[in-house]
C-alpha cells in the first residue's frame, strides 16, 4: 500500500482537484510503447501503400542519374541541378509517407491520457541533475520495470523477425535472380509486411504497458485521509477566511440598505427592537418593496437615517415584528400583509396632504388586523 513521506497509507482516489492539479504539471499516464506501435504501425502500413511509387521515383532517378551524355559531362552546372532535381522528385515521393508518419507521432502520444500542454513541465528540474537521485532512479524499482518491458520487447521482436524471416525466406533468394525494377519493387514488399509483422508484435507490450501506466499514474495520485481532508478546507475556505468573507459581505448589504432608506415611504418601528422601512411606487404596480429592515443597534440607525431625511416613524409592533421575519430585503411584502401596509401607506399619505395644507389631520391609525398565520408575538 502506497504511503507518504509522513507515513501515512494513501488509501483515498484522488480529488478532481488533485487530477486538475497533476494534469497542470504534464503529469499523466503516457505510454511509449503505445506510441512506438502506432508509428510502426502507421510507417509500414505506408509503405506497403505508397510503396510502388517510391520504387517508381527510384527507378526514375536511377536512369536519370546512370545515364549522362557527353555534353552533360563537361557542364559544371549538371550536378547540382540533377541534385536538386533528384531531390525534389524524391521529396514529392515519400511526403504520403511522412505525413503518414507526422500523424501517427501526433495521435500515438495523445491516445492515451488526451492532449496536454504543459508549460511547467518544460521549466528545468535541478533535482534531476542530482548525481545521487540518478544512481536511486537507476536502481528503483521503477527501473527494474523498464528493464524487464526493454528484454521482454527484445524477445518478443526476435521471435517475431525470425518467424517473418523464415516465412520470407523464398522470397529473399528469389530477389537476387531478379531483375533491378522488379528487385527494387519485389524489396519494398517484403520490407513493408516484415515491418508490419513485427510492429504487429508490440501490440502484447503496448496491451501490458498501457493497463500498467495507467494504474501507476493513478496510484501517484492516491491521497491520504489527511490530505483529503486539507485539500477540501482549502478549496471550501478556511473558517476564519469564510467569516471575514461574510463580514464584508454583512457590511456590504448594510451599507446598501442604509443608502435606501431616504427613499422609504414609512418605516415601521417595534418601537425600539424593530424597524423595516417600506417603499410603493404606483407607476409599478405591484406591492411595496422592503428596502431596509433592523433589529436593536440596527434598528436605531435606520430610525436616526429616517429621522435625518424626514420620513414617517410609525410604531407599530406587531407589523414591525411580522414584516422583518416574512419578508426579505427588497422583495415584495407577502399577501398576507397587504391589507395591513395598506392602511399603513393610507395613513402615511393623508398625513403628508395634511402636512401640505390640503386636508384636514387624520385620525390616529388604530390597531392594524394582521393575519394569525402572520403574527410573530415578541
Amino acid at each position: 500500500m502506497a504511503e507518504n513521506e509522513n507515513g501515512q497509507d494513501k488509501t483515498e482516489d484522488p480529488t478532481d482537484k488533485r487530477v486538475k492539479d497533476s494534469r497542470e504539471k504534464g503529469e499523466i499516464a503516457r505510454s511509449k510503447e503505445l506510441n512506438t506501435l502506432v508509428i510502426m504501425l502507421v510507417g509500414s502500413a505506408g509503405l506497403l501503400i505508397f510503396g510502388g511509387g517510391i520504387a517508381e521515383m527510384m527507378l526514375e532517378l536511377m536512369r536519370n542519374n546512370f545515364t549522362i551524355s557527353r555534353e552533360m559531362v563537361l557542364d559544371q552546372r549538371y550536378m547540382g541541378i540533377m541534385l536538386l532535381v533528384s531531390g525534389k522528385a524524391a521529396l514529392l515521393a515519400v511526403i504520403p509517407l511522412l505525413i503518414a508518419l507526422v500523424l501517427a507521432a501526433l495521435i500515438g502520444p495523445v491516445s492515451l491520457g488526451g492532449f496536454l500542454f504543459a508549460a511547467g513541465s518544460m521549466a528545468p528540474k535541478f533535482s534531476r541533475m542530482n548525481p545521487a537521485a540518478g544512481i536511486k532512479r537507476m536502481f528503483s524499482p521503477n527501473a527494474l520495470i523498464e528493464l524487464l518491458k526493454a528484454m521482454g520487447k527484445f524477445i518478443i521482436i526476435l521471435m517475431v523477425a525470425l518467424a517473418v524471416l523464415n516465412k520470407d525466406r523464398k522470397d529473399l533468394l528469389t530477389i537476387g535472380h531478379e531483375s533491378l525494377e522488379s528487385a527494387i519493387i519485389h524489396c519494398l514488399q517484403v520490407v513493408g509486411w516484415s515491418t508490419f509483422w513485427m510492429a504487429c508484435g508490440l501490440i502484447i507490450i503496448a496491451a501490458v504497458d498501457v493497463p500498467f501506466q495507467l494504474w501507476q499514474s493513478h496510484k501517484k495520485l492516491l491521497m491520504t485521509k489527511q490530505e483529503v481532508r486539507d485539500e477540501h478546507k482549502d478549496s471550501e475556505g478556511r473558517p476564519e477566511v469564510k467569516q471575514r468573507i461574510r463580514q464584508l459581505q454583512r457590511e456590504m448589504s448594510q451599507r446598501r440598505m442604509m443608502a435606501a432608506i431616504p427613499q422609504a415611504d414609512v418605516v415601521i418601528t417595534n418601537p425600539t427592537h424593530f424597524a423595516v422601512a417600506l417603499k410603493y411606487d404606483p407607476e409599478k404596480g405591484g406591492a411595496p418593496i422592503l428596502l431596509a429592515k433592523g433589529n436593536d443597534f440596527l434598528a436605531l440607525k435606520i430610525r436616526e437615517i429616517a429621522a435625518e431625511h424626514k420620513i414617517m416613524l410609525l410604531e407599530s409592533p406587531a407589523l414591525a415584528r411580522s414584516i422583518y421575519y416574512s419578508t426579505e430585503l427588497d422583495q415584495e411584502i407577502p399577501a398576507g400583509l397587504y391589507l395591513a401596509v395598506a392602511q399603513v401607506l393610507a395613513y402615511v399619505y393623508q398625513i403628508r396632504q395634511y402636512r401640505a395644507g390640503r386636508g384636514k389631520r387624520p385620525d390616529p391609525l388604530g390597531e392594524i388586523p394582521i393575519p394569525p398565520e402572520m403574527r410573530r408575538d415578541s
